[in-house]
């Protein structure tokens, strides 16, 4: 069932149900009990009395049949009544021939009473059979006495007692179900305006808040993780605003530098006269516009790289990769941007260390920390890449002996395009790219600075090798 009404209905009628069913079955039996008492005891009342009207005649007991012994059964419901009295030889002294015996006798109690269940005549038949003892100068005959009755009364007494127990459970139940009806429609009402509240709201404006006071208990946690999940979304709707404009601000720079180098190469091309005595300049524009052009590919780069670290699904097959490896690749691939900056750039890894990653993308963290590295090292610095395990984590390091990042600003460099020195080449992106490809391998980065140095900085990652990170 979709409908969550009809669903705690159910829950809520389920169990009573059940309830109503067990206490009718004991209703029932309560009431065949009441029943069979009262059967039984006017059966063994009538074989009282014809117990008492048994006399001796000579040698002989004679039983007569008493009106007020068969009074006992007289009843709307037209039962009939069967008698049987015998002496010890089985002879029959009163009542109907080939009356119904029980085969095992066994009189209990101090009636000396034994009661039974038969058919005679084709009818169903409750019988009560008891024994007395006659005395005389003689000797002493025990005579058995057995009074039967159809259950004809006995069960119109039975429905008597039960129909109207079964009937209040069951208008019980009837209004259970509709007060419960009732009470969830009206106590389910704040859903409804809670979605009502929702859809009312633009969901391309992430300004409002539901209102968790109108609400149960219960549905105020839905309601603030709603307004927490709306708050969550408008930060990221005003990260992903503010990087599209510092984005195109970036991109913007670089292509007019890049327009208004192309409108001079064309002016100068057109003016052909002038291109030997402008030859120098010409060389300095051509230098600009490669540095322009690689800033541009360098930026959009960084921005399809950090687009692809916020992806989640990116990280949805993680794999064993060697992190000493990936480093060893990294340095490789900027061995030659090092070399220039005569940087001194080294790697201490003792032994293989295996980490659940993407291998594309953690080799982009990787490169991202050693350039970021080598960008803010001055000449004849040094950049050193570690690597180790320390019990359940794998630690990556890169330390250099560049100018730092004080603490009030370490926080603020993972922001998109942000720089502490606006004079260094760099997009701003390098750690941003890095703390979201960690996040996504389930990793921590932290920045600290150089022990090993007077000055410099100390980023590192620390990868946990039993749990595997989950998008």
């Amino acid at each position: 069932m979709a409908s969550l009404r009809l669903r705690l209905v159910a829950w809520l009628l389920l169990p009573l149900s059940v309830f109503v069913g067990v206490c009718g079955y004991l209703s029932w039996r309560n009431a065949a009990a009441v029943a069979d008492y009262v059967q039984d005891h006017d059966l063994l009342s009538s074989a009282k009395v014809l117990s008492d009207r048994l006399i001796w005649e000579g040698d002989d007991v004679q039983a007569s049949v008493p009106p007020s012994a068969l009074s006992l059964f007289v009843s709307p419901d037209r039962d009939r009544v069967f008698i049987s009295v015998t002496n010890t030889s089985g002879a029959l002294l009163a009542g109907s021939p080939d009356f119904p015996l029980p085969r095992v006798r066994r009189p209990a109690g101090v009636d000396r009473a034994q009661w039974y269940d038969a058919e005679f005549d084709g009818l169903p038949l409750r019988a009560v059979l008891t024994t007395r003892s006659m005395y005389d100068v003689g000797g002493a005959e025990d005579i058995t006495i057995a009074v039967g009755k159809t259950t004809r009364s006995r069960d119109h007494m039975l429905r008597a007692l039960w129909l109207p127990s079964i009937e209040y459970l069951l208008i019980a139940l009837l209004l259970a179900i509709v007060l419960t009806t009732l009470a969830l429609t009206w106590e389910l009402r704040p859903v409804v305006r809670l979605s009502r509240q929702l859809a009312q709201h633009d969901p391309l404006h992430l300004d409002f808040a539901v209102d968790a006071r109108a609400l149960h208990t219960e549905l105020r946690p839905v309601a603030d993780t709603i307004n927490r999940f709306v708050r969550e979304l408008r930060s990221h709707s005003e990260a992903q605003r503010r990087f599209v404009a510092d984005a195109a601000h970036q991109l913007r720079t670089p292509l007019a530098l890049q327009a208004s180098q192309i409108e001079f190469a064309r002016y100068t091309r057109q003016h052909r006269q002038q291109w030997d005595t402008r030859r120098a300049d010409m060389d300095a524009l051509w230098l600009a516009m490669q540095t322009s052009n690689r800033r541009l590919v360098d930026v959009t780069n960084k921005l399809l790289l950090l687009a692809q670290a916020e992806h989640r699904d990116a990280y949805s097959g993680l794999e064993r990769v060697d992190l000493a490896a990936a480093a060893l690749r990294s340095i490789e691939q900027l061995a030659a941007l090092a070399d220039r900056r005569r940087i001194d750039l080294g790697m201490e890894a003792p032994a293989p260390a295996w980490v659940q990653a993407q291998p594309a993308l953690l080799d982009a963290l990787v490169v991202n920390l050693l350039d970021n590295a080598l960008r803010y090292t001055p000449e004849e610095g040094r950049v050193t890449v570690g690597v180790r395990t320390i019990g359940d984590e794998v630690e990556l390091s890169v330390e250099d002996n560049g100018p730092g990042i004080p603490p009030e600003a370490r926080e603020r460099v993972f922001e998109r395009f942000y720089r502490v020195s606006q004079g260094t080449e760099g997009t701003g992106l390098g750690l941003a790219i890095v703390r979201e490809i960690a996040r996504g391998f389930g990793a921590t980065v932290e920045l600290a600075s150089n022990p090993n140095e007077a000055q410099g900085l100390r980023v590192t990652v620390r990868f946990n090798r039993r749990v595997r990170p989950t998008p």
